[in-house]
Formats: C-alpha cells, structure tokens, sequence
C-alpha cells in the first residue's frame, strides 16, 4: 500500500496550499521555497501520494514539501479529498493553508492582471468568483490556516506567513555568504554589509606569518589573540543577530557580508572564518569563501 511504504521511509513536513484565485497562492508558494520547502506548482490532487512518496526516497530525502492545488486542476479537484483520507488513515501530518480575498479585491486584481479566471463562467468574473467560492466550502472548513489577503499587499503576505510558520516551530532560514577580500582587489560588488579589517595588526609584517594566510592555526592566533579582535567581533556578531529578524521580515533570505584587509590574505580570511564559526553555532546557514586568499 502507498501509504504504508511512505510511512516506512519518510515523516515528511506537508504543506498544502489552496484557496481562491487571485488570493495570492503564488506569492505562498515563493514563501515556503525561501523557507526550504520543496514546492510543486498546480499538482494535481490524485498524484499527491505519489509526490509524497518520490520525495520520501533516495539519498537526498526531502524534508519539506509545499503543492499548490487549485480549480485548475477541473474535474480532478475532487480526488483531493480522498488523497487526505487516506493520509488521514495513514497518520501521515499535513497542513492546509487557505487563501481568500474579498470580491471587489480579487476582480480588481483580475482586471490589473488581465488574466482569464480558471473558472470561465457565461456571467463574467464575478460569477466564476461565485461559484469558486462554493467548490471551495468544505476544503476551506479543513484548513488549518486561513488568510485573507483583502488588504495585504506581497510584502505583507509573506510576512504573515513567515509567522505563522514560526508560531509552529518552523526555522525561517537566512543564509550568510561569508567573503573574505583584499582592498587593493576591490571590494566584492554583490556586498550587502562591509567590515574593515585593516585597523587590526598585519600578520603580513611578521616573516614566519607572510606566506601564509588567515586559515593557519599561527596566523588564526595572531589576529583573533588581539582584544579589539575580540571586541570587534562580539559587536559585529550582535549587529548580525540584531538584523536577522530584520531581513527575514523584509522577505530577504540572503545576506552578503564582505570582510576585507588590505591584501585579503590574512586578517580578512582569519575574521571570516571565526564570524562563519560563531553563527554556524547559533543555526545560521552560512558559507565562506576566499577570494583572494590565494594571491600573492
């Protein structure tokens, strides 16, 4: 049986998204791909299942998966229904995530878009509006999250879900791209935030230390031993933990922090390891890389 061989593998983390058109499901979608989740746009409902169990298998299991399941999936919408009966049966955890909007809000959306309704009706618009509402009554009544995006606008949308997921226990990650670099190289285009290194003492002026660079265990103690090395980093790695929230509200999920010295052999690459290891500890996602470490 399906189920029982889904069960075997896998607890995934399921999220269903659905409710009305217009009401914002894509915007959804988006959301839960930054928070990691696997995602399939209008799947429909009788290959559920077989989703679920594809992404229970192999190696490189998938943890989080989110579908958007809607009326454009015709006839076969109703086969979604039995799909959760018999994730019911097989206990297998899942939530459903309801989007609505007022009428006057989704046909005005549909005139901005000009997009055709999924739901073509001889009345217009506001008959296919109708009558998506009343296929959609008893899914609604089995959502354990509904959202009325009336008077949301994206940002806001993506906002209150980030929330409801972390009332729920849901890590909403941001990932840290660490980028050591030398100042006489230029500093890397794509930085969101710049730390100077160069007020440190230069390892480059000790001979045992020149020819190496800021991943060494020597030069590492050297720069790191400094107690303004120490200050500065404990103040940055609050900075970092104060804007993390910050970011994650404003809908950001990657931030670029760009550590530079004067070569970018040394110091930069020394702080950038530290900074990574610190907020690797406290569960950020972050990686690092060197970019002029090897020049000489």
């Amino acid at each position: 049986m399906l189920v029982k061989r889904i069960l075997e593998v896998s607890r995934l983390e399921i999220s269903i998204i659905t409710g009305l058109s217009g009401a914002g499901r894509s915007i959804a979608i988006k959301s839960l791909e930054d928070l990691g989740y696997f995602c399939v746009d209008n799947l429909p409902p009788s290959l559920l299942l077989k989703m679920v169990e594809l992404c229970s298998q192999g190696d490189n299991k998938i943890d989080h998966l989110a579908a958007v399941i809607d009326v454009r999936g015709g006839e076969f919408f109703d086969d979604l229904n039995e799909s959760l009966q018999e994730m019911d049966r097989g206990q297998i955890p899942y939530r459903i995530i309801f989007l609505e909007a007022d009428d006057e809000s989704l046909l005005r959306r549909f005139k901005e878009t000009r997009r055709a309704h999924p739901m073509p009706s001889d009345g217009g618009i506001s008959e296919s509006i109708t009558r998506e509402r009343q296929v959609l009554r008893t899914l609604r009544g089995r959502a354990d999250i509904v959202i009325d995006t009336s008077k949301t606008n994206v940002h806001q949308l993506r906002e209150q879900l980030m929330e409801q997921y972390r009332s729920q226990g849901v890590m909403v990650p941001l990932e840290i791209s660490m980028v050591s670099f030398g100042y006489k190289y230029g500093i890397p285009l794509d930085a969101d935030m710049v730390l100077d290194l160069r007020f440190l003492p230069n390892p480059f002026w000790v001979d045992s230390l020149r020819n190496r660079d800021g991943r060494d265990d020597e030069v590492k103690k050297y720069v790191l031993g400094h107690e303004e090395c120490k200050e500065y980093l404990d103040k940055v790695e609050s900075l970092l933990e104060f804007l993390k929230d910050k970011f994650i509200r404003e809908g950001r999920r990657y931030m670029t922090v760009a550590v530079g010295c004067t070569g970018g052999q040394h110091r930069s690459v020394a702080v950038a390891e530290e900074l990574a290891y610190r907020l690797s500890a406290n569960d950020w996602w972050v990686k690092v890389r060197h970019r002029d470490a090897h020049r000489r």
